[in-house]
């Protein structure tokens, strides 16, 4: 019988610079593939590409980092059906796992041990249509929802979500600015003119080494 295998970009050892895992020492599993296309995204590299490893192989190079905390990211990992399998495998063995997923596909079958963070893609990413709202419904605690915002346009976006679907009541909310798009500064004022109940948060791995793939 063939072992279950993963199309994988990359596994890196790096500090996580998002989430409110944020500065923790991580190893991110990079898998191949995505069926959307954000205007902004800062992993296009991952679109193809790859090599494919059995989920034996994938533990056995994160434990060589000697990390507690996983993350498992893209691309979109849950376009890979294995990477569920893969999930459970990490959470068995001992680790803090969180995923990171676009919000475009089902995540209801993740591992519950899981910590989910889930987007919410605003009108500035393109891909606004593809948000699949049946998520929300599905959060747990230790689940976040994060939106990723290029303008005032996608933060007034945002904030109607928000209170639409009461959003502060189901999850911790992340803000995040898109990368010399919309000064942080700026998002951070906004928020608090609005007494938002969000966490803005910026790209701590992109200040540190800039924008380039493993960090």
């Amino acid at each position: 019988m063939r072992a279950a295998s993963l199309r994988i970009t990359e596994i890196f050892h790096s500090l996580q610079g998002e989430t409110s895992r944020i500065g923790l020492p991580t190893v991110f599993v990079r898998l191949t593939g995505c069926p959307l296309r954000c205007t902004w995204c800062d992993s296009a590299y991952a679109f193809h590409g790859g090599e494919t490893m059995t989920l034996d192989a994938i533990l056995d190079k994160v434990a060589g980092f000697g990390a507690r905390h996983v993350c498992v990211t893209g691309g979109e990992p849950l376009a890979q059906k294995p990477v569920l399998a893969l999930m459970r495998m990490l959470c068995d063995a001992g680790y803090s796992v969180s995923l990171e997923t676009s919000g475009a596909l089902p995540v209801d079958e993740v591992d519950p041990r899981v910590s989910r963070i889930v987007d919410l893609k605003a009108p500035g990413s393109g891909e606004v249509d593809k948000n699949l709202w049946a998520n929300l419904d599905v959060l747990r605690p230790g689940d976040e929802i994060k939106f990723v915002l290029a303008d005032r346009t996608d933060y007034d976006w945002a904030c109607r979500v928000i209170r639409e679907y009461g959003l502060d009541r189901r999850a911790p909310i992340l803000f995040s600015p898109v990368w010399e798009s919309l000064p942080p500064a700026t998002l951070a004022e906004w928020v608090l003119a609005d007494h938002l109940p969000v966490r803005m948060q910026v790209q701590l791995h992109k200040i540190l080494w800039g924008e380039r793939p493993g960090v």
